[in-house]
């Protein structure tokens, strides 16, 4: 063979010597895939060996728990109503003392719902619950210097053994009143008088009771005792110390009292009505 033919097969053989591995850039290739299986391979015993401690912990792992898992609301007790200890102090009632039910109402005599309640719900309770309830009015004034003036003039009724008298013309009154609460404290003042003057009271003696103002404190400390308790308008009420607020109709007191006369609780979803208008 000649000397340029054996020339040349030696540089057409050089290309496959170097994809052999034989030269500088083979040596880089095969480095880069031996660290990238490397690193594959420590991945794949990292993940192999999570898995193995998560089996041998007995802790199973929840991405979403089950909804059953949780309390149901209809599996939680109903809230048993609260009762508070509401005092009747000496103030005006009707009932027998013993009676197995105590209602104390807080309201005031320039109140609307309260007179509402007065007239259309109280002798309803009276007459369905003759013996079996006591009924206990107490003052809790919202409207001012003239409303109570007008409750003292019921304490001063009272004096006198007269209250009940004189709060059912106070509500049979209350238009007449309340424009004379309006028209100012002499026209109220004269107008209270008048009442106690239709009544047969000792008008002698109301009129010094009220132009003293003898009853002022029993009224104020009414109010501060009803509020201490929880009442912040009128009607407010405390059926053996659980409180309803507002002038509800007669089918709520009645649902209390009877639940109350058998020994049971009470539903504790009473409605609320704002009444301290």
């Amino acid at each position: 063979m000649s000397e340029g033919r054996k020339e040349r097969g030696r540089k057409g053989g050089q290309p496959g010597a170097n994809l052999g591995g034989s030269s500088p850039m083979g040596w880089i290739v095969s480095a880069n895939l031996l660290a990238l299986v490397a690193v594959v391979l420590a991945v794949v015993a990292l993940v192999l060996q999570f898995t193995e401690e998560d089996e041998g912990s007995g802790t199973p792992t929840v991405a979403n728990p089950s909804p059953t898992a949780q309390a149901s609301p209809a599996a939680q007790a109903t809230p048993t109503p609260a009762v508070v200890d509401v005092s009747v102090d000496d103030d005006p009632s009707w009932g027998p003392e013993d009676a197995p039910v105590t209602i104390v109402e807080f309201s005031e005599f320039l109140c609307p719902y309260c007179q509402r309640f007065a007239q259309q719900t109280l002798p309803l309770i009276k007459d369905a619950y003759e013996g079996q309830v006591r009924y206990v009015y107490r003052d809790f004034i919202v409207h001012g210097e003239l409303a109570l003036k007008i409750s003292e003039a019921a304490e001063c009724a009272d004096d006198q053994g007269k209250f009940w008298e004189y709060h059912d013309k106070l509500w049979e009154e209350y238009t007449a009143t309340y424009e004379q609460a309006q028209a100012g404290t002499e026209a109220l003042l004269g107008t209270l008088k008048e009442y106690a003057s239709e009544l047969g009271l000792d008008t002698a003696t109301f009129d010094d009771c009220l132009d003293t103002g003898k009853n002022t404190a029993e009224v104020q400390s009414d109010y501060q005792e009803g509020a201490s308790y929880g009442v912040s308008g009128t009607p407010g009420f405390f059926i053996n110390g659980q409180q309803v607020t507002g002038a509800q109709p007669f089918e709520v007191f009645q649902q209390i009292i009877d639940a109350a006369l058998v020994g049971s609780e009470p539903s504790s979803a009473v409605p609320t009505v704002t009444s301290s208008g």
